[in-house]
């Protein structure tokens, strides 16, 4: 899902480097600083998940776990998703220094949306509703983030109108892999250490 470097146009480099700073500085802003371990076990799980990674086209299918980060970490997520992108873009090249702000941006925001879509009170929900709504987090954060993608794609050139449609619809097994790991990953944390869950949401 990262965007490669010289493809995207001016504007909307600018545009999605603004919108991550602004989402960065209101994520730090919120942070509870005694959560930065567990900020930053998930900004590893996010830049071990994009590493097995298929190209195509002027970017690439692989598992994101924003939805997850959206989950647990709220606001949170910005800064831990520009980590992990910038890192896996200085030792893998994987999208690029000119390209940050539209890559952390496009995997960021679904994990906000989510993250009030889906993220509060699913820890006072019962099993089965939890787990529904931990599936649709995972489903609905990447469909949004492989939107976002083709937008910036589309705003970019009309040239790159079937490369946005492509790369949506072969993000749709991903949509639905995700949703089950997230999932997965609740009924988890549920078990373990259902404050996790709680005390994110009851500060948002």
């Amino acid at each position: 899902m990262h965007i490669s470097e010289g493809i995207l146009s001016a504007p909307v480099l600018v545009t999605g480097a603004a919108l991550t700073v602004a989402g960065v500085a209101v994520g730090l802003k919120k942070m509870d600083y005694e959560k930065i371990p567990q900020v930053a076990v998930l900004t590893s799980a996010f830049f071990v998940a994009s590493l097995i990674r298929l190209p195509i086209g002027p970017s690439a299918v692989h598992l994101v776990l924003n939805g997850l980060l959206g989950l647990v970490l709220g606001w949170a997520a910005f800064p831990a998703i520009l980590v992990g992108v910038a890192l896996q873009g200085l030792i893998f090249q994987f999208g690029g220094l000119t390209t940050l702000g539209v890559n952390t941006f496009i995997m960021a925001m679904p994990a906000i949306l989510c993250y009030y879509l889906f993220g509060r009170g699913i820890a006072h929900k019962h099993s089965g509703m939890a787990m529904t709504l931990a599936f649709a987090c995972g489903f609905f954060a990447v469909l949004l983030s492989s939107l976002l993608l083709a937008l910036c794609l589309i705003f970019t050139g009309e040239s790159f109108l079937q490369a946005a449609k492509v790369l949506v619809l072969a993000h749709l097994p991903v949509m639905v892999l995700e949703g089950v790991v997230v999932a997965f990953c609740l009924a988890f944390l549920m078990k373990v250490k259902p404050e996790l869950l709680g005390a994110t949401h009851a500060t948002g």
